[in-house]
């Protein structure tokens, strides 16, 4: 039998070989990479998709089923499901491989989206995309990891670059075909058209991708269930009260508390079964390696920060500029046009410097655009936070990919999976955790203006701001001002919290993050 050989070295260094005996298989061994690679990029689409391509049909889907108090649970029980399977699906893709995570994940998916297309009501509706959630979880995780598997270090940012286009053409495409089959097919249809894109993904897969024979374990693999079920628990009780705290109800109301109360309940039962798991869904050295620690906590700073320009720029757009909603989508899309070039073109500077060089050069510019925001002119101009947004873009793809592709490079096959999910969960939790706290600044912002308005009657909350400035019939010329002078300020005070949590992730690369990532490369067989 030949002994695996697992070369470790830095990234700017010299390797050395460690003989691991018994090891997994480091790479997949696929029949014909085109294909495959084909088939993650789609099954990427469905899940990048997914968000943007429902948002521009809620008036249609509201219209038909009713529901619109609650209909944002459309988006928040999707992302709910997406977030707390992560963590799940990553220990099953270690433990039984890649391909029946992802053929499973495909079918859960398909099957939730067909669901949806029949959904009779709103609650139905809201159901059917937690199940949705569940299969776009193995979608996101496993996507990623099989991407690391199939392409050495060196031309890893090649596949990266590819899922970052996917992502970046389904921000600018989504929303137009969203609005196109709502306008002119029916609603129902921007879930029915996942099931060929699916379906072909689902045939490449099967047909062409081969995982290598692993060697055979003396003991059969458990899985974690009493693990899973507490991590979805935690992760569900915390994102519902972050989701719905000062939404649903106040921050500090018993619902929210309660709820917080079971979250962190939940998660000291978690660690208490975890300790005790013989493969526990998260493993204690995710947290305990400096590297993957580090690269964790500085994404969950990068989807903190990321709701500055997703959640709110739009409607800075459109509120304050008075652009409608394709140009304000415009204003936005610069950011996912300037993101993939960037992270395309990464690989030349950590080949240089380093992963966390690279890294905290793009999170450092990334601090600096970010507190420039507030600087923009009132009312100004669109190309002024275009432009802003587009140096934004090529800053966050030279901090994310480094890091993805960093931090994969650590660890061998066996725990690739586990360690990308972990990085993945930290984003999404960062994002939800931006949503509840920039819009509890965005709101007090707001409330402290109008608490001092020159004239009585003004709307209270950002919602209603917005929805008075598109129709301002009601408003007097200084009353409009005036409200869009708020909203401008909530707006800058939600980038100023935005560029924090820049600076809160350089901090981490800076004093947590390895000076050189400790990567594993295989070595040559005996």
């Amino acid at each position: 039998m030949h002994s695996e050989g697992i070369s470790v070295s830095v990234s700017d260094g010299t390797p050395h070989t460690e003989a691991i005996s018994g090891a997994a298989p480091p790479a997949v061994a696929p029949r014909g990479r085109g294909p495959v690679v084909a088939a993650l990029m789609m099954g990427m689409a469905l899940a990048a998709l997914d968000g943007t391509i429902v948002s521009t049909a809620v008036p249609q889907i509201v219209g038909d089923l009713g529901g619109f108090a609650v209909f944002s649970w459309l988006f928040s029980g999707y992302l709910l499901a997406v977030t707390v399977t992560l963590p799940v699906y990553g220990k099953l893709s270690d433990t039984f491989g890649r391909k029946p995570v992802l053929v499973v994940g495909v079918i859960v998916f398909l099957a939730g989206s067909v669901l949806c297309a029949f959904a009779w009501n709103m609650a139905a509706l809201i159901a059917f995309r937690i199940v949705q959630g569940l299969g776009g979880g193995a979608l996101q995780g496993t996507v990623q990891t099989i991407a690391a598997d199939l392409y050495p270090l060196k031309e890893r940012p090649k596949i990266q670059a590819k899922l970052s286009t996917v992502w970046a053409t389904s921000a600018v495409a989504g929303p137009a075909l969203g609005g196109l089959l709502a306008s002119y097919a029916d609603w129902r249809w921007i879930f029915l058209i996942n099931v060929p894109v699916g379906a072909v993904a689902l045939y490449l897969v099967a047909r062409y991708f081969i995982e290598p024979a692993r060697e055979a374990r003396a003991t059969r693999p458990r899985v974690d269930w009493a693990g899973a079920l507490c991590v979805f628990a935690t992760g569900a009780l915390l994102l519902t009260a972050l989701v719905q705290g000062g939404v649903a109800w106040p921050w500090l109301s018993a619902p929210s508390l309660a709820l917080l109360a079971g979250s962190a309940a939940c998660a000291a039962l978690t660690v208490f079964v975890e300790r005790r798991a013989a493969e526990p869904v998260i493993p204690g050295w995710v947290w305990r390696r400096r590297t993957i620690a580090a690269v964790n906590l500085a994404l969950g700073g990068l989807g903190l920060l990321m709701v500055a320009p997703t959640v709110f720029l739009p409607t800075y757009a459109q509120t304050v500029l008075g652009l409608n909603p394709t140009a304000a989508g415009f204003v936005l899309s610069v950011m996912t046009l300037s993101w993939p070039v960037s992270a395309a073109l990464s690989s030349r500077v950590y080949n240089r410097v380093g992963f966390r060089n690279s890294a905290i050069t793009g999170i450092a510019l990334a601090a600096l655009i970010l507190a420039a925001f507030p600087l923009l002119p009132f009312p100004g101009h669109a190309w002024q936070p275009a432009l802003l947004m587009l140096l934004l873009g090529g800053a966050l793809g030279l901090f994310q990919l480094p890091l993805i592709v960093g931090v994969q490079s650590t660890v061998g096959w066996a725990e690739r999976g586990t360690t990308t999910a972990s990085v993945l969960f930290c984003r999404q939790v960062g994002q939800s955790v931006g949503a509840a706290l920039f819009g509890a600044i965005a709101n007090a912002t707001l409330a402290a203006r109008l608490a001092h308005a020159p004239m009585p009657g003004l709307p209270g909350d950002l919602d209603s701001v917005s929805r008075a400035l598109h129709h301002p019939a009601s408003l007097t010329a200084d009353a409009a001002d005036y409200l869009r002078r708020a909203v401008a300020s909530a707006v800058d005070h939600v980038y100023i919290g935005a560029a924090i949590a820049a600076v809160l992730s350089l901090l981490v690369l800076v004093f947590l993050a390895p000076r050189r990532f400790p990567v594993l490369t295989e070595a040559p067989k005996d």
